[in-house]
């Protein structure tokens, strides 16, 4: 609980302190480097910072204009609107100091609800550029004491002791190649191993509230990332300690570079009144130093452009990140009619000036090399024709561009390694009734980036879903209007003709599927019926052309394949109110197990690092593969047998306490106590009975009795 204002201290009529009466020299400043207030080193889920000041929740914006009176209220509701948006102004917590001759002295001080409030204001509007001549200088106003307080003879500091961190890449050393996944359900998050060998998750480690909204791995798994009100904690090595954390109060996004150096987080803030919009916060930060590099404000008109301005809503991510260059980190967001390009090592626009595309509507990236793609819709009443172009960065070089005719939609596809693109385009047909579809595939690293399209038999017919093989030349469409469309899989390498062309490889008929899911590795895609088609899967192999097997995860929302293509997940997460949980399959389809959690949240598998083995050797590797195995072989035989064992001792364990509960109850029946109970018991019941069974008067007679079930009667035909 925050401590309340020392009664002490001089008040207006209003209530609330005067500051012009407050003498700062003489205040006493609790003992302790941090005055009192607790550090939230501690831990990130910290709700509210205590102090003993009373001036925690303060704040000391410098350099501000110095206006007349007649001017105050102006500048004033001006501040109300740039610090309200950030956290609550206590009434009356506004005073800028004037001098004798009614002129403010160019400072301020803001009083929030709560030291939080001020904390982040402070981190958010440090160095805001009110206009070119007045840049905010911000500062927590219990640090002029602190800093009052330094002595004037400087002592150096003793240097911290070196405390190595943890192994952050320490889960890829284990020895039997396993992968780790993370899931959140109810308040609980938990990483665990995928032990294929016992058929059940192996637990790594668990956390309760461990995050207030949602879980995040980085790009190469080396950090799990939790979202709280105040900012981003990035997490690591064996034990999950915390080894960095952002401040972005009320983040809600975050999004990771490629190469992990860098981190954007995002929040979208509520209007102060009824006449302005809404506001968007971007932070950009060094993931090693937690350093903010730096942020992009402004109203969400500003940030929803394009096809997303256009629905009146904002899509994250906002900024997206180029694939990995050796140039640097690039990023990109749109704005109207432009395109911006930034180089995350100095945090500025590529050549100073944005790229111009009229009516720019969509924009992606390679995800393997800095290759912008970019729609531009028909303009000028037709008359000017749609466009798709890929440009090279940051030589803003144009590689390709198809100008489109007709066009009612567009979208685009890249390949996971940047070989191929794909664009599905929507066209109208000439009575503008109806429309129908097709593709235009990019050869991106072939000479000159040969392009051609692609038509189905029935161009009519609806585009369901299309996705490219991660590793290969192939892709597949779902098409079909029905309830049971069919799928196709197409090649970019035609080895029977001299040029490359596109090729059908096959169509398979009537499959209960919406959604594809190609292996990390290729070669095998599951067709997923999902959300109306009730979590019916087919596991496919592409080289063979053959179902390897059917099954079903009722209801399931969710198909995530793991980073090594080996097994793969289908999960109910809450969207449904019963059987929340996950199945964990075999490549080839065999249910592994099943895992069943009340308010399931998130499944999600913790990315490998690139590999450091050239095509070269990954080829050599496939090619021995059974000598490569053969480790691996002997290790599961012997985890096996050791499951045998166990099984066979627990059975055994069994089978002993039984046969020691017999010996004990035989040993029982013997005994004196139980013989006597036995005599009592039946020479009362036949009084001529003896211990040998023999007795004059027990005779011994069988009586057959016979019952009567039920009774029916039918008429009786002659």
């Amino acid at each position: 609980m925050v401590h309340e204002v020392p009664a002490h201290l001089p008040r207006g009529e209003d209530g609330y302190v005067d500051w012009e009466q407050v003498d700062v020299k003489n205040m006493v400043i609790p003992a302790g480097e941090d005055m009192g207030i607790l550090s939230d080193d501690e831990g990130i889920d910290v709700e509210e910072t205590k102090t003993e000041s009373g001036f925690g929740s303060v704040i000391v914006v410098d350099n501000l204009p110095s206006v007349p009176k007649e001017k105050y209220d102006k500048l004033s509701t001006v501040l109300k609107k740039i610090f309200g948006q950030i956290g609550t102004i206590r009434e009356g917590g506004l005073h800028m100091p004037m001098d004798a001759a009614g002129t403010t002295k160019g400072f301020a001080f803001v009083e929030f609800q709560t030291p939080g409030e001020a904390a982040a204001a402070k981190e958010q509007t440090e160095g805001y550029k009110l206009d070119k001549a007045h840049i905010f200088k911000v500062s927590m106003f219990d640090d002029f004491a602190k800093y009052d307080a330094i002595p004037d003879a400087y002592k150096g500091s003793e240097p911290k002791p070196y405390t190595a961190k943890e192994n952050t890449q320490s889960w890829m050393l284990d020895d039997r190649g396993r992968d780790q996944f993370a899931i959140r359900f109810g308040d609980e998050t938990e990483i665990h191993w995928n032990d294929a060998q016992v058929k059940e998750p192996v637990e790594v480690y668990k956390r309760s509230f461990w995050t207030e909204s949602y879980v995040q791995w980085s790009p190469r798994g080396n950090y799990m990332a939790t979202v709280h009100r105040q900012g981003v904690a990035l997490w690591g090595g064996p034990s999950f300690q915390r080894f960095q954390k952002v401040s972005h109060n009320g983040v809600q996004f975050i999004e990771f570079s490629p190469c992990e150096r860098y981190l954007a987080t995002g929040s979208t803030h509520d209007p102060t009144n009824a006449r302005e919009t809404a506001s968007v916060v971007v932070n950009f930060f060094d993931v090693r130093s937690g350093a903010k590099l730096r942020q992009f404000q402004g109203p969400i008109s500003d940030f929803a452009s394009g096809a997303a301005g256009a629905r009146g809503g904002l899509t994250w991510p906002v900024f997206k990140w180029a694939g990995p260059s050796p140039e640097g980190a690039f990023f990109a967001r749109m704005g109207k009619n432009a395109i911006s390009v930034y180089n995350a090592t100095d945090m500025q626009m590529v050549d100073k000036k944005s790229l111009k595309l009229d009516g720019v509507m969509d924009f992606c990236w390679s995800p393997a090399d800095p290759i912008l793609s970019v729609f531009q819709p028909e303009q000028g009443g037709g008359n000017q024709p749609a466009r798709v172009a890929l440009i090279s960065m940051p030589s803003k070089q144009e590689i390709r561009s198809k100008n489109l005719f007709s066009v009612s939609d567009v979208r685009m596809f890249w390949q996971q390694s940047g070989d191929y693109f794909a664009v599905k385009v929507d066209r109208h047909t000439k009575t503008k009734k109806s429309t129908y579809s097709g593709f235009e595939l990019f050869r991106v690293k072939e000479p000159d980036c040969p392009m051609e399209v692609l038509e189905l038999a029935d161009k009519n017919e609806k585009i369901v879903a299309f996705a490219w093989e991660p590793k290969g030349h192939r892709f597949a469409v779902i098409h079909g209007d029905g309830a049971r469309p069919d799928v196709s899989f197409y090649t970019m390498i035609d080895k029977d003709s001299a040029i490359n062309k596109v090729k059908l490889i096959g169509t398979i008929k009537n499959k209960t599927a919406n959604h594809l899911f190609w292996s990390p590795q290729g070669k095998v895609v599951v067709l997923a019926g999902l959300k109306t088609m009730n979590g019916q899967f087919e596991f496919f192999n592409v080289d063979e052309m053959e179902t390897m097997a059917t099954s079903e995860h009722f209801m399931a929302t969710d198909v995530e394949w793991d980073p090594t293509g080996r097994y793969v997940t289908t999960a109910v997460t809450s969207v449904h109110q019963m059987e929340n949980g996950f199945h964990v399959w075999t490549f080839n389809g065999k249910l592994l197990y099943k895992h069943g959690k009340e308010r399931f949240y998130q499944f999600l598998w913790r990315p490998r690092a690139p590999s450091l083995l050239t095509a070269e050797q990954e080829a050599e590797v496939t090619k021995n593969i059974k000598k490569y195995s053969k480790r691996f072989e002997e290790l599961d035989d012997a985890i096996r047998n050791q499951q045998d064992t166990h099984l066979a001792a627990e059975r055994q364990g069994v089978t002993d306490e039984w046969n020691r509960w017999l010996e004990a109850k035989k040993a029982e029946m013997v005994a004196q106590p139980y013989a006597g109970k036995l005599h009592e018991i039946m020479t009362e019941r036949y009084p001529g009975w003896t211990v040998d069974g023999s007795a004059d008067n027990v005779v011994e007679s069988q009586v057959q009795v016979e019952e009567i079930i039920s009774v029916v009667e039918e008429p009786y035909m002659q």
